[in-house]
C-alpha cells in the first residue's frame, strides 16, 4: 500500500499535472467550457428548435452567433439598430440553412431606448408565444485615456453597455419565470475580470455586468432551469473597435489595426453556444497568452499585476505613438 501512494505521488500526479499544462498551452478556452466541448451536449441538438433572441446582430459576434444558430435550427429574433443590416443577416441565415422566412423575426431594438422594451419583447412573445434563450450581446468599446475622456463617455457607457442590457433582462426574466425554465445569456469580456489600459469605461461597464448576473444568478436558486451565463471572450475579430468610443462622443476611432491575432469570431461563438448547450455558467474563451491572463488574475493577482502593468505601460505608449490599440502587444512604438 504505501508503495501504491508513493508511485501514485511521484509519477502519476506529476504525469497528470503535466499533461493539463502542455494542454492549456494550446486551449483557447477554460477547463470546463474545453470539457463540454469534447464530451457535452452537441449544440445542434440541443439548440434545435429553441426561440432565441439576438441584441447587437447585425454585426461581429452577434452576426455570427445569428449563422451558428440558424444552421443549429433554431428560430431567431434579430435585433439591433441598423434594420437594413438585420434584413441582410436574415437573407444569409435562409440561404445556408433550413430555416423557413417566418423562423426569423427581424426587430431593430435601440438599448438605450429602454422605454421601448417592453413593448419589444411583448412583440417577441406574441409573435414566437415565448423567448427560450436571450443573449445579450449589444453594446460598444472603447479606446481612449481616462485623463482625456470626458464623464460623458463614462456615462454613455453605463447606459448602453450595463443598464441597457439590465433592461432587457428585467423584461425577459418574468417571462422565464413564469415557464419556469429559459437562458439569459450575456457577452461580458476578459475585462469585466481584470482591468486594461484605454477602457476604462468599457471595463466598468463589463464588471457591472458581472457583479449584477452572479448576484441574480444566486436569487433564481429557486429556479434550476433557468441559466444565467456570462461569456468572457478577449480579443475577437469583429468590428467593435470600429464603433468604439473616444475621448469625446461622436468622434471615431483614428487607427484600426490588422485583426489577424485575434480569435476567429466562428470559433469564438461556436463555444459560446456549446457553453449554452451544457448550461455553463461562466465562460472564458480567449486565445494564448490572453486566457492566461484569466488564470493568473483568479489564482495569482499578485503576478498578474506584474504582468499586467509591462504590458499596459506598453500599450499605453503604443497607442500615444499612433499604434492602434488592439495591435499594441504586437507592435514596435513608431520612433520619430
Amino acid at each position: 500500500m504505501d508503495w501504491c501512494i508513493t508511485y501514485v505521488l511521484w509519477y502519476v500526479v506529476p504525469f497528470y499535472l503535466l499533461v493539463h499544462f502542455v494542454c492549456f498551452i494550446f486551449v483557447d478556452a477554460d477547463f470546463t467550457l474545453l470539457r463540454a466541448s469534447l464530451i457535452g451536449n452537441k449544440p445542434e441538438t440541443k439548440l434545435k428548435g429553441l426561440v432565441v433572441w439576438v441584441t447587437g446582430a447585425s454585426s461581429g459576434i452577434g452576426e455570427e452567433l445569428a449563422y451558428q444558430l440558424a444552421k443549429c435550427g433554431s428560430r431567431l429574433i434579430l435585433s439591433a439598430r441598423r434594420e437594413e443590416e438585420l434584413t441582410r443577416v436574415k437573407r444569409h441565415c435562409l440561404e445556408n440553412s433550413d430555416l423557413k422566412g417566418e423562423d426569423i423575426l427581424v426587430l431593430p431594438l435601440d438599448l438605450l431606448k429602454r422605454t421601448s422594451h417592453e413593448e419589444k419583447t411583448n412583440t417577441v412573445i406574441q409573435y414566437f408565444g415565448h423567448i427560450d434563450v436571450l443573449i445579450n450581446n449589444g453594446g460598444r468599446s472603447q479606446r481612449s485615456l481616462c485623463l482625456e475622456t470626458s464623464v460623458e463617455v463614462y456615462e454613455a457607457l453605463m447606459e448602453l453597455n450595463f443598464l441597457g442590457t439590465v433592461s432587457m433582462t428585467k423584461r425577459v426574466l418574468p417571462h422565464m419565470i413564469q415557464r419556469g425554465r429559459g437562458s439569459i445569456v450575456t457577452v461580458s469580456s476578459v475585462v469585466g475580470l481584470m482591468g486594461a489600459p484605454l477602457m476604462t469605461g468599457y471595463s466598468a461597464s463589463k464588471h457591472a455586468l458581472q457583479g449584477f448576473f452572479n448576484s441574480l444568478r444566486t436569487e433564481l436558486t429557486d429556479f434550476p432551469e433557468i441559466l444565467i451565463s456570462t461569456v468572457c471572450p478577449g480579443p475577437v475579430q469583429s468590428q467593435i473597435v470600429n464603433n468604439a468610443f473616444t475621448e469625446v462622443l461622436n468622434k471615431p476611432v483614428a487607427t484600426v489595426g490588422s485583426q489577424e491575432h485575434k480569435m476567429p469570431t466562428s470559433r469564438c461563438v461556436h463555444l459560446m453556444l456549446v457553453g449554452i448547450a451544457n448550461g455553463v455558467k461562466e465562460m472564458w474563451i480567449a486565445q494564448q497568452p490572453f486566457l492566461l491572463f484569466y488564470y493568473a488574475w483568479q489564482y495569482m493577482p499578485t503576478f498578474a499585476w506584474v504582468l499586467t502593468d509591462l504590458i499596459g505601460k506598453k500599450r499605453v505608449q503604443n497607442f500615444k505613438s499612433g499604434v492602434d490599440a488592439d495591435s499594441a502587444y504586437f507592435t514596435k512604438p513608431k520612433t520619430s
